[in-house]
């Protein structure tokens, strides 16, 4: 068993949260928890776009540019 010390505003705000959805305010910190350590313990960014990254074909449009305009943008910078 854990136990947390809130400040008062935060005690506040979890009292009304818990309150509007329903819940304990036990139940409330759990699901919180739960939700915090399945975000923090998740895969790396790469791992979770994995499925998606490489769907898209297109012709670039002014995606296609932009590598050029950086190019030309840092180097007007260096010229200062």
């Amino acid at each position: 068993m854990k136990s947390v010390r809130l400040d008062p505003d935060l005690e506040a705000k979890l009292e009304r949260a818990a309150r509007a959805a329903a819940m304990s305010q036990s139940e409330f910190i759990r699901d919180a928890v739960t939700r915090r350590c399945a975000e923090v313990l998740t895969g790396s960014l790469a791992e979770r776009l994995a499925p998606v990254v490489g769907i898209v074909r297109s012709k670039g449009g002014r995606a296609d540019r932009t590598g050029a305009a950086l190019r030309s943008l840092l180097a007007r910078r260096r010229r200062r």
